[in-house]
């Protein structure tokens, strides 16, 4: 009998398709995947290559982006109950509140968010490109949603005011700075590579605040071989992957848990595969205004 991981790779085959999946999916799903990253990285690469089939091992918002930037391109989740917390805090009607009540404000976006928002908002952002972002929008008024941790570390890094929406991430807000500060007192010579979607006492104490694909790229090129790691569980996978020779050390690990990340299995990447599901659509409308303020991002 085949295993799963065979039965994927020859319906994988069968279909044209490729399958990507996000940073902080489980191992196994990571390891059958061609192509590992964060959202808007893979949905970027989603976009040049040939494959008419994608299978988007993400939640559900990023498979939407996939869909916005590769409209043309049969877009599946394995899960489409994979969604996101933070990006549920925020809808298209609470933005166009608040542009109300601040006429001339421009507001970014973070591409953890659903289309319908990034449809509202003038500019998206990643965790890697918001201090960017945000900087060439010049002296406006700024509001920016959903995470009001990622918007804080903007403000701080800009010193200016911005108007924060008070969403965040859950996984990240488990993520205590007490559970730092202990694992620097046992690994002294380790680095902390925080995410901005962390608390600012947790961002007080990082070396570094990255993104994941930001994480990625300094441990290859740092000289250091400890890091202390205040993200998703995921990302150590990939992490000590590329680096075997250095360590990791997971903050929290038994809570830095995302479990909507969690739910696509190989199993469900398979049956993906079997029955061409679930796959997801953007109605052409919010395609068309939400596809505007992701490439106005990709300009700068």
């Amino acid at each position: 009998m085949k295993s799963i991981e065979e039965q994927i790779l020859e319906l994988k085959k069968k279909r044209g398709a490729v399958i990507i999946a996000h940073n902080y999916q489980i191992d196994e799903v990571q390891a059958i995947a061609d192509f590992t990253g964060n959202s808007l990285e893979l949905s970027r690469k989603a976009a040049t290559l040939p494959n008419e089939v994608v299978v988007f091992c993400g939640v559900h918002f990023m498979a939407e982006t996939a869909a916005i930037l590769s409209p043309e391109k049969t877009i599946l989740i394995p899960d489409p109950e994979a969604g996101c917390p933070m990006a549920d805090m925020v809808t298209a009607n609470k933005v166009r509140k608040l542009k109300s009540e601040h006429p001339g404000a421009k507001v970014v976006c973070y591409v953890n968010s659903s289309a319908e928002v990034k449809a509202e908002s003038d500019i998206c952002c990643t965790s890697s490109n918001a201090v960017k972002v945000v900087e060439s929008l010049g002296d406006v008024e700024v509001i920016f949603v959903p995470d009001r941790n990622l918007g804080a570390f903007v403000a701080e890094k800009l010193g200016r005011e911005l108007i924060l929406y008070n969403g965040f991430c859950p996984t990240h807000e488990r993520i205590r700075d007490t559970d730092v500060q202990e694992l620097k007192e046992k690994h002294p010579r380790a680095l902390v590579l925080a995410h901005p979607e962390c608390s600012k006492p947790v961002r007080d104490l990082a070396d570094e605040l990255l993104s994941t694909g930001q994480m990625c790229r300094f441990a290859q090129a740092s000289d250091y071989t400890e890091f202390i790691i205040a993200t998703e569980l995921g990302i150590n996978y990939r992490l000590r992957n590329e680096n075997p020779d250095k360590r990791f050390y997971p903050v929290n690990p038994d809570r830095a848990v995302c479990p909507n990340m969690k739910k696509i299995t190989l199993e469900k990447v398979l049956w993906s595969l079997q029955d061409m599901k679930h796959r997801v659509i953007v109605p052409e409308e919010i395609a068309k205004r939400a596809v505007g303020a992701i490439e106005k991002m990709l300009q700068i």
